[in-house]
Parts: C-alpha cells; structure tokens; sequence
C-alpha cells in the first residue's frame, strides 16, 4: 500500500498507482526520503508541498536563508540530531511552540512537547531536504557540512593557530638570543685562550696585568653568553610538528582537537557535493559564499603556521652552525697549541680546549640535521603550493585565462549601482579579508624563502670556517703524518661540502627574492568598495619617493 499522504499526486495525474509504490519501496531500500526521488523524478516542489499540506492540516514552508531560530534554541538545542528527527523550533515561550516539521503526526507533537516541555504545538510542514537546510543555515553550515565548518567553529581555529604561530616567534626571538649568546661565548673564550697563549709565550712579566685582564673579560663575556644560550637550547629541544594536511578548496574542513597546550589539527572527510557546490560560486547566495571564505581563510591560517614552524626548525639549524664554527675553530686551535708548544703542564689544557671543540661541534650537528630536513621540506611544500590556484585566480582570473565576455562577467562582483550596501558589503568584506589572507600567505612564503636563504649562508659561514682551520693546518705544518693529512683533507672537504650546499639553497632564494613583488616599492593599491561596481574602485599609487 502505497504512503496516503502523496495519493494527490495520483489524482492530479503526475503519477500512477504503480509508479508510486515503486518510488515509496526504492527510497526505503535506499534508505533516503520518498520526496527526495519524487523531485529527482521531475515532480514539482509546490505540488509535493500540497501533498504535505492536504494530508496532515497545516501550512507548508520553503527553505529560505532568512528563516532564522532563535538564538536560545540553538544554544540549547542539539541541531544535529535535528536534523535527524526532522523538526525545528522557531520559537517557544510559555507552554506554546511554532515547530517546522516534515512529519507532524501525534508522535511527533508528542516528542517535541516532551523535548520543550510545552503543552500547544503549531506545525509548518516542510520538506525533508528543506528541514535539514533550514538547521544547516542556523548552524551557519552550508549544506552536508558537519558542525566544524561553521564560522564560528572555524574562527575558533584560526584562533588556536595564531597562538601556534606566537608561540613558534616566541620560539625563533629565544633562539635568535642563542645565537648572540653563542657570539659572547665565542668572543669570551677567545679572550680567555689569547690571555693563556701570551702567557705561555711570555711567561710572567709586566704584560700579565694586560693578560689577567683579558683573561677576566673572558670569564665574563663567557658566562653572559651562557647565561643567554641555556633558554635557547631548552627552547631548542622541544619536539616542533610541522606537518600540515592537505587543503582541498573547500570540499573538507580544518578540525581542532584536544584544545589547551597542545592542539590536534586534522582535516575532516570529504563533504559530499561541496566541490560541485563550490563551482557554481556565481549562484551561491551571499551567506554561502561567506562561509566557503571562512574556510579558505582557515586553510591559508594553516599554512602560514606550518610555514611559521619551518622558519622555527631553520633558525634552530642556524643555532646549530653556530655551535659547529664555534666548535672547530677550538679544535683547530687547540690542535696548534698542541703541536706548537712542547709538552708540559698545558698539554691538559690543549686537551680539553679539543675536547670542547668536539662536544660543541657534535651539539651543533644536532640542531642543524633537523634545520637542514625542514628545509628540504618546506621547499618541496611551497613548490607544490605555487602550483595550486590561489584565492586571486579562483575569483578574479588574469584576463588571458578569462575565455568569452560570460567567463569575464562570471568572476566580477555581481554588484550593481542600484544594490544597496548591506549585505554584499559584509560579503566583500569577507572577501576582503580572505585576499588579505593569500597575501599574507605570499609574504609568509617569501619570509621562509628567505629564512632559507639566511640558513644557506650560515652553510657557507661554517664551511668557509672549517675549510679554513684545514687549509691553514695543511699550510703552516705541511702534509707531515699521514693521519694528519687525512685530518685536514677531511675538514677541507667537509667545508667545501656545506660551502656548496650553502650556494644550493641561497642562489635560489635570492633568485626568488630578486623576482618578488614584495622586495621593491612602488604599487597600486585597489580600494574596494563593495556598494559600487568594480571599475569604480579607487585606486591609490605608491612611488618609491613616497617612502
């Protein structure tokens, strides 16, 4: 037996007897609602909501993105498994409630007075796909999107990953002191080793007072200098995951778990028809359209955070070259005092002076293996990313990938003289707001090309530094043993090595820099005013004698 309530559309023609039971028996094997096939089998909406309407007594109503609830019954209500029962309260007060309902029976009524502890219920009867929409909207979701894509949800993400990205700077500015306390410690115990090298060429005389001096400002620069670079080798330790998911354009969100000190970010399954949707950005209605932006704004927030974390990894690489030039040049030092002077007392000296060249070096290789990976990675990352559309070629494509007036007219504001403000306004503002984002994400992406370039050089630094002390051993003592020579031969071409390594990744960055908009002054900046059409937008030129 066929569902009564459709029996209209029989009478009125639209379809047979048979044809209906077969639809009734194909939604319930599909597990989805008999209006949803009807539709899909070219039954008008109107005549399908008169169905509703004749067979249980009240007034039908349509999706609408002005249909609002309360904001007491979304707090207090669990919309999601709303959407599951199929009924939603616009408003109760006292023992009365107005509800839009798919199937307002006496179960129904009777569940909703339970739920809302009223006593008098006034239905609206609406679709299936209606009703769901109408709780989709009031979670500002759009459609088939779980609770997580709401902007609300979404802003609160964003939040966290800009505490991420505070963190990360408080991070980087730590060891940035590390590596000026590294610079004091240089400076102090080369004083420290000068004071005892004259001393041991001298011996004791009227020079000591000069000596003993140095010797003092050796201690003291030293101990400054450690008393700076302890914080950062604390911060230097702590375990940095920069692994970001993958951004889809809006077809899957940026979730957040286990909120507080350590924040959980993964992405959410793919929603079903958020691409097609996405791609008919030109009929979304203004509410919608903002949404997609709010994600898109998320996923930029994630990239600059994971490119924040890079920038992290390569400072503390840095800190660790540092400590490697530092350490050789000990070593190097201490290996000419222990062939320059004959054996004594000091030979002990010249031991632990090579003993804490190698621990050094060893601490430096330690914080540049990770330095070097991240960049290795985050070069591959944004290789990819450039290769993605961005924010300005989804919206407003240069006009050589632009094909035909239509396409042209497809991506321009759909603003016109006579529209009022309001809300095309709020939604150019969004829009705003998420250009605002892609730049900063450019920028973001030039800041780690550089921090790139910064930690190449600091390659070429500590390669120069040990070729150097390799050079000048095999020069000055000549190739004497043969375990000697092979010392020098391998510190010769382990700084060649890093030398070559250094031009690798700095050569590239400073190509890049010398190609970026962002390095030179002078631009043209739109002022968008989301009230008028496009082409009456101002615009205001900085030259560079404006700087």
């Amino acid at each position: 037996m066929f569902d009564e309530k459709f029996s209209r559309l029989i009478k009125q023609g639209f379809l047979s007897e048979k044809e209906l039971l077969d639809i009734i028996a194909a939604s319930t094997a599909a597990g989805k609602y008999p209006e949803d096939l009807l539709l899909s089998k070219g039954i008008p909406k109107h005549e399908i909501l008169f169905c509703l309407t004749e067979y249980y007594g009240h007034p039908f109503v349509e999706y609408d993105e002005d249909i609002m609830v309360s904001s007491k019954i979304v707090k207090m209500m669990d919309l999601e498994r709303m959407k599951q029962a199929l009924w939603i309260p616009l408003y109760f007060e006292g023992d009365q409630a107005e509800v839009i309902a798919c199937n307002p029976d006496a179960s129904c009524a009777e569940e909703i007075k339970g739920t809302l502890n009223v006593k008098k219920v006034s239905f609206l009867v609406a679709l299936p796909s209606d009703v769901i929409r109408i709780i989709e909207n009031n979670l500002d979701l759009n459609p088939n999107f779980c609770v997580s894509g709401a902007r609300t949800s979404l802003a609160m993400v964003r939040i966290f990953l800009a505490e991420r990205r505070s963190l990360l700077a408080s991070y980087r500015t730590s060891l940035a002191k590390g590596r000026t306390g590294l610079a004091f410690m240089r400076t102090g115990i080369s004083f420290i080793i000068i004071s005892i090298v004259l001393f041991r060429l001298f011996g004791i005389g009227y020079s000591n007072i000069f000596e003993a001096a140095l010797f003092l400002a050796g201690i003291l620069i030293t101990i400054d200098g450690v008393n700076w670079y302890l914080p950062a080798r604390k911060t230097g330790k702590k375990v940095l995951d920069c692994a970001t998911t993958c951004p889809t354009g809006g077809a899957t969100v940026l979730e957040m778990s286990n909120p507080g000190n350590s924040p959980c970010f993964t992405r959410s399954g793919s929603v079903e028809g958020a691409g097609e949707l996405r791609a008919k950005w030109c009929t979304l209605s203004p509410v919608m359209r903002r949404r997609f932006l709010a994600s898109d704004r998320t996923d930029l927030s994630e990239e600059r955070t994971t490119l924040a974390c890079h920038r992290t990894l390569m400072a503390r690489g840095r800190n660790g070259l540092a400590f490697t030039r530092t350490g050789i040049a000990f070593i190097g030092l201490g290996i000419v005092m222990l062939k320059q002077f004959p054996a004594s007392d000091w030979t002990l000296f010249d031991i632990v002076l090579i003993s804490i060249g190698m621990l050094m070096a060893l601490e430096g290789v330690y914080w540049y293996l990770p330095g070097r990976r991240s960049g290795i990675t985050c070069i591959k990352s944004l290789t990819k990313t450039q290769e993605n559309k961005n924010i300005w070629d989804i919206f407003f494509p240069p006009s050589h990938k632009r094909k035909g007036f239509e396409s042209i007219r497809a991506h321009v504001p759909p603003v016109r003289r006579s529209f009022a403000r309001g809300i095309w306004a709020t939604t150019g503002l969004a829009l705003e707001r998420t250009m605002l984002a892609d730049r900063r994400n450019v920028m973001a992406r030039l800041r780690t090309i550089m921090a790139r370039a910064r930690t190449g050089l600091a390659f070429i630094n500590t390669g120069a530094s040990v070729a150097a002390v390799g050079i000048g051993l095999l020069s000055y003592y000549g190739p004497e043993a043969v375990s000697w020579t092979l010392f020098d031969g391998i510190l010769i071409a382990t700084g060649l090595l890093l030398i070559a390594d250094g031009l690798y990744w700095y050569i590239p960055a400073e190509k890049t820099r010398r190609q970026f908009p962002y390095c030179f002054r002078g631009m043209e900046i739109i002022i968008p005013d989301y009230g008028r059409p496009a082409g009456d937008w101002k615009r205001v030129t900085i030259e560079d004698e404006d700087f």
